[in-house]
């Protein structure tokens, strides 16, 4: 049996595990609350974008065909895998990484990975090659950084050095569920004309120049989206790792609470009984 001072120090520790799950599931409670707000705002935005771009499309020109819409024999693909900078989320990070590697693994083509988040960067450098790594995105989140990294891509594409580009991401759901994303980011999908589109627009300066404009946009929100979904994704899983955590912490301590009232009453029974058995000797004597 274990001595009670050795019990007495798992209590403790355990104890300050617990503050220290509990401090982080509220921290991530209340990161939670801003990066949720900010995904549900963008959604609308950017389905309403895509409606846009499809209504436009369309009626236009089908000879025009945006340069981001080209689609092409696949020689090499992209992927923009997103995870966190932190562990301690579950299975928030180890399943985007799972998704990354069976889909490279299944793949006939050469494969890039753009990384955004250091643990699936950590995952994947030291066996698969790296296009870049954007993990300092997190350290102050923007759609301007989003933007710029976006736009690298787009030109790589527009270039013929990728052939596809994928995105992975945990979308999220509520803050109990996120679910795996993957995506096709480039070509974008562009509807079939079939000669009956409304025409009941007027468009300035015109259908082309509107399409030129606004796909590129499109493009850089669906990566933004991405992130974001990924933050809030990431606070949710935190917290609710967390939360299960200092749950299990708290079962245990008192497990061993129990435990070390039992092993504290059996050592002073038997003092109780050493003190007795000595005092019947000395009387006997």
């Amino acid at each position: 049996m274990a001595n009670l001072k050795e019990i007495r120090g798992r209590i403790t520790s355990i104890s300050s595990t617990m503050q220290i799950t509990s401090a982080m599931k509220m921290v991530s409670a209340a990161k939670l609350k801003k990066a949720q707000d900010a995904i549900v705002m963008l959604r609308p935005y950017s389905e309403k974008l895509q409606e846009i771009i499809q209504n436009v499309s369309a009626s236009s020109d089908s000879d025009n065909v945006s340069a981001f819409a080209q689609k092409r024999e696949v020689k090499k693909v992209l992927y923009i895998a997103i995870t966190s900078n932190r562990g301690l989320a579950g299975a928030f990070n180890s399943s985007i990484i799972k998704e990354l590697n069976h889909r490279i693994s299944n793949s006939a083509v050469e494969v890039e990975v753009l990384t955004i988040g250091k643990k699936v960067f950590d995952a994947v450098k030291k066996n698969r090659t790296v296009y870049d790594n954007q993990s300092a995105i997190f350290d102050h989140v923007s759609f301007e950084k989003v933007s710029k990294v976006t736009s690298a891509v787009m030109k790589d594409f527009s270039q013929g050095k990728f052939d596809e580009v994928h995105l992975i991401y945990n979308k999220f759901l509520n803050a109990a569920n996120q679910e795996v994303k993957t995506e096709q980011l480039l070509p974008i999908s562009m509807p079939e004309t079939d000669g009956n589109a409304n025409s009941d627009y007027i468009f300035e300066p015109n259908r082309n120049e509107i399409l030129d404009s606004l796909i590129p946009k499109s493009i850089k929100t669906q990566v933004y989206k991405a992130v974001l979904d990924s933050i809030a994704s990431e606070h949710g899983a935190r917290m609710t790792a967390m939360h299960k955590a200092t749950d299990n912490a708290q079962a245990l301590k008192n497990d061993l609470v129990i435990f070390y009232n039992k092993a504290r009453q059996a050592a002073i029974t038997n003092e109780i009984l050493e003190i007795v058995s000595g005092a019947e000797a000395l009387k006997n004597s």
